[in-house]
């Protein structure tokens, strides 16, 4: 089964794709994660990103559907994927679709976590990382013992600018111009399904299995 789950940033997406992994046994696989193996491992794909990165601009669309395109070629996707924050645009959706044609795949269904804005600014904002080690905190759901300081190695822990309320509104805004799209294509291919992604990690896990479940006997 191949998955795409889409959702505003803040949205669960990162959590819910690790449990999904677990439950399906099929790879969760992150841009992020992706692009930063590549410029790590310094490929050719990764040299190119990286040229994009230092001038501060966004990666271009081929260089990171190519990456993904490479990811989903490896031996642990035969039975699958689950692809996290990909695609970003219709451009991207669209050269995924005729990639995997290709490759004799497709896309099964296209999961999107709702959240309403007010949410996201709250769990986005509400986000602190530990100096030193790079442990996460929130300030509501996860706080440390101590105030500012890291449980782990007693750091000082700090907001980063991308959860900072003015730079979460422009990311928002982003994703609502350049990916809210995305759930008109795939509602017009019959591969996307809406869970509310207010409640429990576990609840929000069981709508999303509940609608692969109902959208696979309906097929």
């Amino acid at each position: 089964m191949n998955l795409i789950l889409l959702g505003a940033p803040g949205a669960g997406k990162g959590t819910q794709g690790k449990n999904l992994s677990e439950t399906y046994r099929i790879p969760q696989i992150s841009t992020g994660d992706i692009l930063r193996a590549n410029v790590r491992s310094k490929t050719q794909l990764g040299v190119k990103a990286r040229e994009y990165m230092d001038k501060g601009v966004l990666v271009p669309d081929d260089v990171v559907v190519n990456m993904v395109v490479d990811r989903i070629q490896q031996e642990d996707c035969v039975n699958g994927f689950i692809l996290d924050g990909f695609p970003r645009n219709l451009n991207q959706a669209e050269v995924l679709e005729s990639t995997l044609k290709k490759m004799g795949k497709k896309i099964d269904f296209a999961i999107g976590i709702d959240v309403e804005r007010k949410e996201l600014v709250r769990r986005l904002s509400g986000r602190r990382v530990c100096r030193k080690c790079g442990a996460s905190y929130h300030v509501i759901f996860n706080p440390p013992v101590n105030i500012g300081m890291c449980d782990k190695c007693d750091s000082e822990i700090y907001q980063r600018d991308d959860d900072k309320e003015e730079t979460i509104g422009a990311r928002l805004k982003v994703y609502e111009e350049e990916t809210f799209p995305l759930i008109e294509y795939y509602t017009g291919k019959g591969l996307y399904r809406s869970v509310d992604g207010i409640g429990s990690v576990d609840r929000i896990k069981k709508s999303i299995t509940d609608a692969i479940a109902k959208g696979s006997d309906n097929s």
